[in-house]
């Protein structure tokens, strides 16, 4: 293992994706991101994406030279076409407006089409909590779920985000979670490592549960809470899809490989104003609840804030990653 600082990963993410084609736009949000999720512990969000990332930018599944489109088409609502770039440049320009209206309207909503894979949600949720509004986030991707009682997958793994502010420039708790058991990036990860998954993880070709991640690859992944998880894919897929304008699951094209063009997918956030809506008592309710969560019961948000300060003095690195990173950045000796 070696340890990098969070500067230094961005800077050779950044590297890699204008390498394989991308703007400095373009580069800059998603090498932040990248760099986020291996600071806060979510390796499956970060550097291990960016051989894809770089090998999308090369096939055309991303076009990295994209400038992304803001509009504005009531006085609450944001809206930004990606144009098929990266997600992460589409959001963060769309961000700034959507705070600037939760403010002064209370309630404002950014619906993005045209996107791709956004990542750890829960990084852009928490900006709009870190801005003092309750943020929740929702971003669909292809279809990988089936209907309950179904073996054809018709819904995306689906996570949406609930970040919450803590009055103090933070946030108090970020839920991020998939519709599925677990996020298809961790069967990935397990697939190109050899290793199994566990029992109830995926489904194979023909419905039955398997540990075999290549088989769960070519089957369909399981719904969290069984037939409560398709509902949660569907709600997602309704505001992602649906209200942005952007590709259902069962059209976009895989967020792995090179097949088909780009996925076209979308991302919508809502802000919302405390002091809008609550009458000021919005702190001390949020204390109320988050109170509960004492001792072992950790408020959700607790292991990425924890191993983001565990990681302030450095980041580790596998030492194969960290080859392929400066392999993709052009910094290798």
């Amino acid at each position: 293992m070696t340890r990098l600082t969070e500067v230094r990963i961005e800077t050779l993410a950044r590297e890699a994706l204008t390498r394989h084609g991308a703007s400095e736009r373009q580069a800059e949000a998603l090498a932040a991101g990248i760099a986020a999720a291996e600071r806060d512990g979510l390796k499956s969000h970060g550097l291990m994406y960016l051989p894809t990332y770089c090998e999308h930018l090369t096939c055309g599944k991303v076009l990295g030279l994209a400038e992304p489109r803001l509009t504005q088409p009531a006085p609450a609502v944001v809206a930004v076409d990606a144009g098929n770039g990266f997600a992460h440049a589409a959001i963060a320009l769309g961000l700034p407006p959507l705070i600037e209206a939760a403010r002064s309207q209370g309630v404002a909503a950014l619906a993005i089409r045209n996107s791709y894979n956004c990542g750890a949600l829960g990084y852009h949720t928490e900006h709009i909590a870190q801005a003092g509004l309750v943020g929740l986030g929702f971003t669909n991707a292809p279809a990988s779920i089936a209907p309950w009682g179904g073996r054809k997958a018709a819904v995306g793994t689906n996570p949406w985000s609930l970040a919450v502010p803590d009055g103090q420039g933070g946030a108090r708790l970020v839920i991020d979670q998939s519709a599925s058991v677990v996020a298809k990036s961790e069967v990935i990860k397990r697939a190109r490592a050899g290793e199994p998954i566990p029992p109830g993880w995926a489904f194979d070709p023909s419905g039955e549960t398997t540990t075999d991640a290549g088989e769960a690859l070519k089957g369909t992944m399981a719904p969290a809470g069984g037939y409560k998880g398709v509902g949660s894919a569907l709600l997602v897929e309704i505001f992602a899809a649906c209200l942005t304008g952007a590709n259902p699951g069962l059209v976009a094209s895989p967020f792995s490989g090179t097949a088909g063009g780009p996925p076209g997918t979308g991302q919508f956030f809502l802000a919302v104003s405390p002091d809008a809506t609550s009458g000021g008592l919005f702190a001390g309710n949020l204390e109320t609840v988050a109170g509960a969560f004492v001792g072992d019961a950790r408020l959700p948000g607790t292991r990425r804030f924890g191993a983001r300060e565990n990681n302030t003095q450095g980041i580790e690195v596998a030492a194969e990653t960290l080859a392929t990173l400066e392999k993709l950045a052009g910094t290798a000796a």
